[in-house]
């Protein structure tokens, strides 16, 4: 059997464990996917990190058949979750909002690191410390 031909492919950051299907009928209803099928999918698949937003790769096939691909959360939201605040700073110039220890940084980064164009632990820091200092965190050395 010839290997199917991938039709559509979709990204989509979803709420862990309780995927909204207003935000799945947006993106995938026009692929002709079975978005019912594709939420119960994942939900099973992230109820265990629920109150986190996990990317996932849809991809959608010419028979209607998908897969997904999960990804790690994104690294503004691990550092929103790290110092318990809502966002970052309006200005990140002016504003600081919060400082990250060296300890929160490295894991954030270990959790990070299949995700990012890094090849180890000390350039996965250096992404998300970038990330942190556009959000307005300070980071600690």
């Amino acid at each position: 059997m010839p290997p199917k031909k991938k039709t559509h492919e979709v990204t989509l950051a979803l709420e862990a464990g309780n995927a909204a299907m207003v935000d799945l009928g947006k993106m995938l209803g026009p692929t002709g996917a079975n978005m019912r099928a594709v939420k119960l999918e994942y939900d099973e698949a992230t109820s265990k990190q629920r109150g986190e937003i996990i990317p996932v790769v849809v991809s959608v096939y010419e028979d209607r058949s998908h897969s997904l691909i999960y990804k790690t959360p994104p690294t503004s939201f691990l550092i929103r979750k790290a110092l318990g605040i809502p966002s970052g700073a309006a200005n990140p110039a002016t504003q600081t909002v919060g400082t990250l220890s060296a300890d929160q940084i490295k894991e954030i980064a270990e959790r990070k690191l299949p995700d990012l164009n890094a090849n180890d632990v000390d350039a996965a820091i250096k992404v998300v410390a970038g990330t942190a200092r556009s959000m307005g965190v300070k980071v600690a050395q």
